[in-house]
């Protein structure tokens, strides 16, 4: 199965979506690499990166139920380079 590389960018407006958002995220663990937070407490806001490594349709579907969260905002941004089986193509 061909896999990308991507960066979700999420931006947390209300610390009361954080439990779920969590939630959502322990349930792709396999897929992610790493994870960066930084609490930008001027402006009362958490801004999250997740570097992933996962087919096109799971980035899709974490990015979309990230989006259904209410007051947090999700973007994808992703590399060119895909994968299969293992090997570049």
């Amino acid at each position: 199965m061909e896999t990308r590389v991507a960066l979700l960018s999420i931006i947390v407006e209300e610390p009361s979506s954080v439990p779920k958002l969590n939630e959502i995220l322990h349930e792709y663990g396999e897929f992610i690499i790493g994870r960066m937070g930084l609490p930008y407490r001027e402006r009362n806001i958490n801004i999250i990166a997740i570097a992933m490594d996962a087919p096109q349709s799971v980035i899709s579907a974490l990015s979309g139920k990230i989006g259904r969260l209410q007051n947090v905002t999700v973007k994808a941004t992703y590399s060119n380079i895909a994968e299969k089986d293992g090997a570049e193509q």
